[in-house]
C-alpha cells in the first residue's frame, strides 16, 4: 500500500466505514510508515476537537435539495463498464501486487485475455453494416410517442428539470424532472412522530401560519402538562420565544412556558430575557405577570428593579413597581 492510498483509507476508517480486510492492510502499512501514523493522529485529534461542539441538525429543506442534487449528479455520470471497474480494483491493489508475484501474473494474463476479447468485439461492431436512411426513418416513426393532449402533470412540487431531450425528426421532446413529494400523517398530539413534525414546522420561515399553528398546538400541550419535557417541546418553545420574527408566535410560546417558570431556571431566564429585550410591549407585560410568582428570586428582583427605573414604556415601569412593592426587603 502506498501513502496516497493510506491517506484515503485513514479518512474512511475515521468514520468506521472501512472494510475489515482493508483495516488490517492499513494497520500493517501504519506500523512501518511514520508519516501516515502522524496523519492518522491528526485526523483523530480533529475528530476529538469536533466532538466537543454540539451537532446542529440541518434544515429539512436543505437535506431535500442536497439529495436532489446528488441524484442529478449520479444520473449524469455515465455507467461504468466491467473493465473500468476491474481497472479501478487493479489500481487500488497496485501497492500489494509486489508482494504477490503469482497473483500479478494471473491478473496480467486475465488483462491480456480481456483486451483481446474487447478488440474482437470492437472489430465486429465496425463491420456491422449501417442501416439505410429509409430504414432509420421507419424505426424513428415507430418510437413510442405521447398524445399532444396528455394530462398536464402536477407541477407544484417540481424541484428541478434534469434532462431535456428533443426527439429526432419529431416535434416531441422528453423532459425529465424531479419532484419533492409531499407526505401526509394523521395522529394525535401524543404521537412522537406528530410532535417531531410540529417542532420541524416551528422552523418553517416560509410560512408564518405553519409556525403559528405548530407553536399553538405544542404550547397547549405544555399548558395541559402533557409530556412537555425540557429536552423536547420546552426547548422548542424557548427558541420560538427568543427568535421567532412574529410577535404573535412569541406570545403563544410564552403562554406555553407559563407552567414551568417556577421550576425550570432555563424557562425563567428566557422569560427574563424576553422582558428585557422583546420589542413587543404586550409580550413584556405578559413576561412580568409570569414572573410574579417568583418575584422573590434575586435575578428576578434585579431585572424588575432595572425595568421599573429605566424602561421607556410607562406601563411596564408601573407594573414592575407594583410587583416590587409586594416583595418585602428588596435589596
Amino acid at each position: 500500500m502506498n501513502c496516497d492510498l493510506a491517506h484515503e483509507r485513514i479518512a474512511i476508517a475515521a468514520y468506521a466505514e472501512l472494510p475489515d480486510d482493508e483495516v488490517h492492510e492499513l494497520e500493517r502499512h501504519l506500523n512501518g510508515c511514520e508519516n501516515c501514523r502522524t496523519e492518522r493522529e491528526q485526523v483523530t485529534a480533529l475528530q476529538v476537537l469536533a466532538s466537543a461542539y454540539p451537532v446542529e441538525e440541518p434544515d429539512a429543506n436543505l437535506i431535500a435539495r442536497a439529495r436532489l442534487r446528488l441524484d442529478e449528479a449520479l444520473d449524469a455520470l455515465p455507467p461504468r463498464r466491467w473493465y473500468e471497474r476491474w481497472g479501478q480494483r487493479l489500481r487500488n491493489s497496485a501497492a500489494g501486487l509486489r508482494e504477490a508475484p503469482v497473483m500479478t501474473l494471473l491478473i496480467l494474463a486475465l488483462g491480456a485475455g480481456a483486451g483481446g476479447f474487447g478488440g474482437y468485439r470492437l472489430a465486429r461492431q465496425h463491420h456491422v453494416p449501417s442501416p439505410s436512411a429509409p430504414a432509420m426513418s421507419a424505426a424513428a416513426s415507430q418510437l413510442p410517442t405521447q398524445p399532444n393532449d396528455q394530462a398536464l402533470p402536477n407541477l407544484a412540487g417540481v424541484a428541478a428539470v434534469t434532462v431535456v431531450a428533443p426527439r429526432p425528426n419529431s416535434e416531441q421532446v422528453d423532459v425529465t424532472y424531479s419532484q419533492v413529494v409531499p407526505h401526509h400523517l394523521t395522529g394525535s398530539l401524543d404521537d412522537s412522530a406528530v410532535r417531531q413534525l410540529l417542532m420541524i414546522g416551528m422552523e418553517n420561515q416560509a410560512s408564518a401560519r405553519v409556525r403559528s399553528e405548530s407553536v399553538r398546538l405544542l404550547a397547549h400541550e405544555c399548558q395541559l402538562g402533557h409530556s412537555c419535557q425540557p429536552s423536547g417541546i420546552r426547548d422548542a418553545l424557548i427558541v420560538a420565544l427568543r427568535y421567532d420574527p412574529s410577535s404573535a408566535v412569541r406570545q403563544i410560546a410564552l403562554q406555553g412556558l407559563e407552567p414551568y417558570v417556577a421550576q425550570d431556571l432555563r424557562v425563567r431566564d428566557a422569560v427574563l430575557e424576553s422582558l428585557m429585550t422583546d420589542s413587543d410591549p404586550q409580550i413584556r407585560a405578559t413576561s412580568i405577570s409570569l414572573l410574579q410568582p417568583v418575584e422573590a428570586d434575586t435575578s428576578v428582583r434585579q431585572v424588575l428593579s432595572s425595568v421599573s427605573n429605566s424602561d421607556e414604556n410607562p406601563h411596564i415601569r408601573y407594573v414592575s413597581r407594583q410587583i416590587l412593592s409586594q416583595v418585602p426587603e428588596i435589596q
